[in-house]
């Protein structure tokens, strides 16, 4: 993923309301979300190159979505895909608090990475950049290629865009149609990763389009506070888009 917007426990009718989207080369081969393994069963989907996933959810409620930390200085291509850390601890059966100590103990083992991981009642926060594990409180967050919450115009505009969003009678459409944002930053709002000013521009959206790279998927997650669990997922090609939606109760 490389931009997460949610807000949690701040609506009367849902504890949870996510939006994501992935950006990712057009070549990297993927399988859209869909359900997997047994004990729990895992609905996420699948990047077909590296075996892992960037997002997904439990059929027991576990929680995890995985953003790159942009730093091309610190890339070492010998170590672990990323994407193992969403899908190991959907399997795992530690909780949010104990899990943390996991990360912690492999964090040199991986290129630089956020991810929130958790339930809808204990939701959390890692990144191996800083190192410190985060409770989050009730709030509506914003993750992109940086630090949770660091105001890139992307991160800033989303939030709000999701405020306003959830601040009234919503459809899981609105919040798709709010990820297919195209609006490119102002220069003197560019975030300085390492990369030139115009792969800088190019990535500032929240709906990439190059001629390689892009946004390959918007998701969507609702869990209201009867345990039911709307996920949503919208891919996009070159020529078209497809839908998937699932519905369960934890």
């Amino acid at each position: 993923m490389c931009l997460i917007l949610f807000a949690y426990n701040t609506h009367p009718e849902y504890k949870l309301i996510l939006a994501a989207n992935r950006d990712e080369f057009y070549k990297r081969p993927t399988r859209q979300a869909h359900w997997h393994g047994t004990n729990p069963g895992i609905l996420s989907g699948i990047d077909k190159y590296a075996g892992g996933t960037w997002m997904g959810i439990s059929e027991n409620g576990r929680l995890a979505a995985l953003t790159n930390y942009r730093n091309p200085a610190d890339m070492q291509p010998h170590r672990a895909s990323r994407g193992k850390l969403v899908y190991d601890f959907l399997k795992s059966s530690l909780n949010a608090t104990s899990y943390s100590g996991v990360l912690t103990e492999t964090a040199k083992q991986y290129n630089g990475y956020n991810l929130i991981f958790g339930d809808v009642d204990n939701l959390c926060y890692y990144s191996n950049k800083i190192g410190d594990v985060l409770e989050l409180n009730t709030g509506i967050y914003g993750l992109s290629n940086h630090l949770l919450d660091t105001p890139w115009s992307k991160v800033t505009n989303g939030k709000t865009k999701l405020r306003s969003v959830i601040n009234r009678e919503f459809f899981t459409e609105d919040l798709l149609s709010m990820m297919h944002d195209e609006t490119i930053a102002p220069d003197d709002q560019l975030p300085s990763t390492g990369i030139s000013s115009e792969k800088e521009k190019m990535l500032s959206p929240m709906f990439i389009k190059s001629a390689e790279y892009g946004t390959r998927c918007t998701s969507v997650i609702l869990v209201d506070r009867a345990g039911a669990v709307t996920f949503t997922e919208r891919s996009f090609n070159s020529e078209n888009t497809s839908d998937v939606s699932f519905r369960f109760r934890l």
